[in-house]
């Protein structure tokens, strides 16, 4: 069994950019870090280091919240995409849209370094391993309006189909607008009705070629 990264090591991991990974420590950290699976250095200049997605899980294995935790508050300091109904939103304003901005130009860098022919149309692993994140960032990236915990806009749900994603929004106009931004930004798109409400939503799964 791989022994676990040191408490050095593990601070580095977690100190790691949120979006694409990169990794900043000292050579002899980095380079354990790749010697064990769990970062790879880039072979292009400037040769910096990312994350693997075993390097992801560890950095994304939190210790449990105490009972009755909810989100974690909106300062914490750790970009998170609006997925729509959060209870305590991240503040809006242009910090956020300047926020936002990074981290899509972010994820199309980190596209360009793990896809293996640098296309940045189409998603990249991990968005295929973040599906409800990837999807949001697009749609708040875009400048769409994510829904409040009880007003409209858009929420981005998981689903039991594997590499898919359920995206709803009451108004038909914004749901086709939705859609749109998904598919310029690589993701297969379908509109579906549910059969209960006879509501309209989006199903979308990342492209792979």
């Amino acid at each position: 069994m791989t022994r676990p990264p040191t408490a050095a090591q593990r601070r580095v991991i977690d100190a790691a950019d949120p979006v694409t990974g990169r990794l900043r420590g000292t050579q002899p950290q980095l380079a354990a870090l790749v010697q064990r699976g769990l970062a790879f250095r880039h072979p292009r200049p400037p040769h910096d280091h990312f994350l693997t997605p075993a390097g992801h899980r560890i950095r994304e294995r939190a210790a449990p919240e105490p009972p009755g935790s909810a989100a974690p508050p909106a300062d914490s300091g750790v970009f998170t995409a609006r997925v729509g109904g959060e209870e305590h939103p991240p503040q809006t304003g242009p910090a956020r849209r300047r926020e936002v901005h990074s981290a899509w130009q972010g994820l199309l860098e980190l596209r360009r370094m793990t896809n293996t022919d640098g296309a940045t149309d189409r998603p990249c692993g991990w968005e295929r391993a973040h599906l409800v994140q990837a999807a949001a960032l697009a749609l708040e990236a875009a400048g769409h309006r994510p829904a409040g915990s009880d007003t409209g806009g858009y929420r981005v749900r998981a689903t039991p189909q594997p590499e898919a994603v359920a995206v709803h929004e009451p108004d038909a106009d914004a749901l086709r607008a939705c859609a749109g931004t998904l598919e310029e930004a690589g993701w297969q798109v379908g509109e579906h009705t549910e059969p209960r409400t006879r509501a309209r939503y989006l199903l979308a799964s990342p492209r792979r070629a």
